[in-house]
């Protein structure tokens, strides 16, 4: 049965923050299971701290060779609190409920990634509009190309955070229960109930003129 990945135990954490504890077994260092989870699931939780309270925010966010980013109002709360500042950036895929003999071994099968670091603002306007492009492109290529141009003051009114990856970690369940042995034994249906995200067919703009029709990126786009 498997647990989490095999190859856990070959490349160690970047540092204490990151070292799976509970579980160590799930955990995984390696940038290869980091990035594949990060480049499959574009939502992430933002973790901050403002006044000494903690928060946590949903964002979409992309990743570009050795740093994550993330975008939004330029009047945002938490994009001005992280900017500078430490943050931690989650990311979770959900992959199958897992049904055991018992309470206590119920499951999910998952893959998720922790990334600890110190944020920072992408000032410079240029570089701004070429990672907002590199977002876009990356969920729907060859669509920014398509689009009006942006204008000035939307740049303006967009924030852009990124954050190296440097301290993370992945953490993955994956295979059947896990019962104790001698549950094994007992008549009670147990395996997994696999779950995954599923885009389904565009719908039109009302507003949009007649007889256009999805370009194919739309169609192309895939979750998880």
């Amino acid at each position: 049965m498997s647990d989490g990945p095999a190859a856990a135990a070959k490349v160690k954490p970047a540092s204490d923050r990151v070292r799976v504890r509970r579980l160590h077994e799930r955990g995984a260092y390696d940038r290869a299971t980091i990035d594949a989870i990060l480049d499959a699931m574009p939502v992430a939780h933002v973790g901050y701290v403002i006044d000494g309270s903690p928060f946590v925010t949903p964002t979409l966010q992309w990743r570009e060779s050795d740093h994550v980013y993330w975008h939004g109002s330029a009047a945002s709360r938490m994009l001005e609190t992280v900017d500078g500042a430490e943050a931690c950036v989650t990311v979770t895929i959900i992959d199958g409920l897992v049904i055991a003999r018992s309470a206590f071994h119920h499951s999910v099968n998952y893959r998720s990634a922790m990334l600890l670091g110190r944020a920072h603002a992408v000032k410079d306007p240029a570089e701004k509009e070429v990672k907002l492009r590199t977002f876009v492109e990356r969920m729907f290529p060859g669509r920014w190309d398509m689009l009006r141009p942006a204008a000035v003051q939307e740049l303006k009114a967009t924030m852009v955070v990124g954050m190296p990856i440097n301290e993370a970690s992945a953490k993955v369940r994956t295979g059947p229960p896990k019962d104790d042995e001698e549950d094994y034994a007992l008549p009670i249906w147990a395996g997994v109930l696999p779950m995954r995200m599923e885009m389904l067919p565009p719908i039109d703009d009302p507003l949009m003129q007649a007889g256009l029709v999805p370009p194919a990126h739309v169609g192309a786009f895939r979750m998880g």
